[in-house]
């Protein structure tokens, strides 16, 4: 029986919308945004710290300040007092969520490597959403941005997505073996909601 749902998604595709719908369809809890609030409860940080560092790598500069400060006698002395909050505190921190959030049931989890964490799981649905680039620009203009905008997210956080997932899981993303259903959501949000509650 489906307990869990994880959504992961390309950008633009309208993942988390149709996320929340199928949600509340179900009457389960959904993890999207309040997942990254609850990981910057823990990490004791602003949301958009964790926002910024969510399923993405470090940037070069910022591994290199953490290398010098482990490396440096001045690093080492005062390294308990700094609250680094970089991409692999927050991985832990959000496997630790997903998986309480996993081990309650009844949720539907957006990305966040969610469907690695709870790859073994037999109760888990793990579905993949996408669509083709034109359609992913026009959803994400709609939502307010400007064409060169749109194309330039669509382009860009898809690429951190696949070092992400590279980095911390070392598969590619998406690894087609990992998912149950992968849909293409030019069909239509609805119809997509529809499609995944008649293969659970």
């Amino acid at each position: 029986m489906i307990r869990i749902v994880t959504v992961e998604r390309e950008y633009g595709c309208g993942g988390g919308e149709i996320a929340r719908r199928l949600a509340e369809r179900l009457g389960w809890k959904l993890w999207d945004q309040q997942l990254t609030e609850e990981i910057a409860r823990l990490a004791n940080c602003p949301k958009a710290v964790v926002e910024e560092r969510e399923e993405r790598t470090d940037p070069l500069y910022y591994r290199l300040f953490k290398s010098f400060l482990r490396g440096s006698y001045e690093g080492n002395l005062n390294a308990h007092k700094l609250k680094l909050v970089d991409s692999e505190s927050i991985l832990r921190i959000t496997e630790r969520v997903v998986r309480r959030a996993a081990s309650a049931g009844g949720c539907v989890i957006v990305g966040r490597g969610s469907q690695h964490f709870l790859q073994s799981q037999q109760d888990t649905l793990r579905v993949f959403l996408y669509a083709p680039r034109e359609d992913k620009v026009r959803r994400v203009m709609s939502g307010g941005k400007t064409e060169r905008e749109a194309q330039e997210l669509v382009d860009t956080v898809d690429r951190d997505r696949v070092n992400f997932i590279q980095k911390y899981f070392h598969v590619e993303w998406p690894s087609r073996s990992i998912y149950q259903i992968m849909i293409n959501t030019s069909i239509g949000d609805e119809t997509v909601v529809q499609m995944i509650l008649n293969f659970m």
